[in-house]
């Protein structure tokens, strides 16, 4: 039978939350984000965005967590029966996210081993679609990229590894020693970055405010979104784990720990980001614009591109860099599994092994679909959806939820009792009022995009994930669940 798991301290707790907070996004998306919208004037909806959303949803996630310490499922169940099906279809939203996720960093794993030899040679461009990530072509969806494969079939083993055990003796132990290792593992690439020539063109490129922007909304919506793929916002990840925290835990000084140390994070990568373009575009007299780009084109393309110019010391910076981008991603990876995992181990009264077990089986198997010559693509379509269409809806309508249909003053005592800091009348009125208004505008302009420009194979492929969702997420609402008589 399932029981109640539990951290051993807020130390491990911290880790385990930094760890699912910290990922690809803020070492590949953060420093595009930050250029690509007004440069330093970005910095300004960027701190608004965290004060008035980032900060308030995650102290809410942490207040649900840790009053009712259940399962997402369960917990929407006893608010409202009629509410687990939301509980559900977000679960199996983020269940989708560990799915592609774990080919990005099978991506991240062959580019990790090849660092040390340098075999993706002097077209990485090339190199990354005809061995590592495909293209759009459909008709090469027949084959699949056996070195991504196999990686995706290596990292569901790990992942089930870590899963499997106890939250404190899995989770908790390997955030204790990922999470340390991956900041000094990108603190040494940073300030090596720093001192490269060319440097301070690449942070001049990256600072350099314009004041104009401010008054464009989507620089806005870019900050709000930013905020939310950053901290892993209303997946119900931080929510699950903090339902294992032990009592007198400070919750709200535990959020302030975890967004300080997620943006820190983001803000210094950037920074050395951004000096290594700087390097490459004076080494090689190529204009920054050309290099800057997000993604997977930054990092399996332009990087590794950098890589082959800096001579020894690129031989040294290629594996590091990997190896970080690759802790980033098992922890982010944990944390993108625990809800599903928590869930269907309550629900169905299974132990945390045997629901380990089958829900890596299954995630490796739909994983494996998206090794194909058309990976990149499918990721590609996949990740927009259940982003700008699902998870984003879902934190919207988990606000209203928790504000409106149970009353978020209820989770008001347990915020404040042990911590330093307290909330109040100003947070109780943004949960309320001002965040579900912001993401559903978010998600309006989002879904209005997202269709505006699909192809008819990336609204199939919408469909299907839909139609897939919403059958599960029926299936496990009406399964009695486990010790009901």
């Amino acid at each position: 039978m399932s029981e109640q798991a539990q951290w051993d301290s807020s130390l491990a707790f911290i880790f385990a939350m930094i760890g699912a907070a910290v990922g690809l996004g803020n070492i590949w998306r953060f420093s595009y984000v930050l250029y690509s919208n007004g440069g330093g004037s970005f910095f300004i909806p960027y701190f608004i965005a965290i004060a008035i959303m980032g900060v308030p949803f995650l102290i809410l996630e942490y207040g649900v967590g840790f009053s009712f310490k259940e399962s997402f499922s369960k917990i929407m169940r006893k608010i409202k029966p009629e509410f687990e099906i939301i509980a559900w279809i977000l679960v199996l939203f983020v269940f989708i996210v560990t799915i592609y996720y774990m080919v990005i960093l099978s991506w991240d794993l062959v580019y990790l081993l090849s660092s040390f030899t340098f075999n993706w040679g002097t077209d990485t461009a090339q190199y990354f679609v005809s061995t590592v990530g495909g293209s759009s072509n459909l008709s090469n969806a027949s084959f699949l990229l056996i070195p991504t494969t196999i990686g995706v079939l290596i990292l569901w083993v790990v992942l089930w590894f870590i899963s499997h055990r106890d939250v404190d003796k899995g989770i908790g132990k390997i955030s204790k020693i990922l999470i340390p290792a991956l900041f000094v593992i990108m603190g040494i690439i940073i300030v090596y970055a720093l001192t490269l020539p060319g440097a301070n063109v690449g942070i001049e490129t990256l600072l350099t405010p314009d004041w104009s922007m401010l008054g464009d909304v989507n620089i806005w919506l870019a900050a709000f979104a930013q905020i939310i793929f950053s901290l892993s916002m209303g997946q119900a990840i931080a929510l699950t784990y903090a339902s294992y925290l032990p009592e007198n835990s400070k919750l709200i000084d535990n959020v302030l720990i975890v967004v300080a140390s997620n943006s820190g994070f983001e803000i210094c990568t950037a920074f050395g980001v951004f000096s290594i373009l700087g390097y490459m575009s004076v080494t090689a007299g190529t204009p920054m614009v050309q290099l800057v780009t997000e993604g997977t084109g930054l990092v399996f393309v332009v990087f590794p591109m950098i890589f082959n110019i800096m001579g020894p010391v690129g031989r040294v910076l290629a594996p590091l860099l990997f190896l970080a981008i690759l802790f980033a991603g098992i922890t982010s990876a944990l944390g993108f599994f625990e809800p599903m995992l928590n869930s269907t181990s309550v629900k169905l009264g299974w132990s945390r092994k045997k629901t380990a077990t089958v829900l890596s089986i299954i995630g490796c198997a739909f994983s494996v679909i998206l090794t194909t010559g058309i990976s990149s693509y499918l990721v590609g379509i996949v990740d927009s959806f259940v982003n700008e269409f699902g998870i984003l809806l879902l934190i919207g309508i988990q606000c209203i939820i928790f504000a409106w249909f149970y009353g978020v003053d209820k989770f008001l005592p347990a915020l404040n009792e042990t911590s330093t800091f307290k909330v109040g009348t100003i947070w109780t009125f943004v949960i309320k009022y001002l965040l579900p208004l912001v993401l559903i505008v978010m998600w309006a302009i989002g879904i209005i995009k997202l269709f505006s420009t699909a192809k008819e194979f990336e609204i199939i492929v919408d469909l299907i994930i839909i139609v897939g969702v919403l059958v599960f997420a029926f299936i496990l609402t009406k399964l009695k669940p486990a010790g009901d008589n």
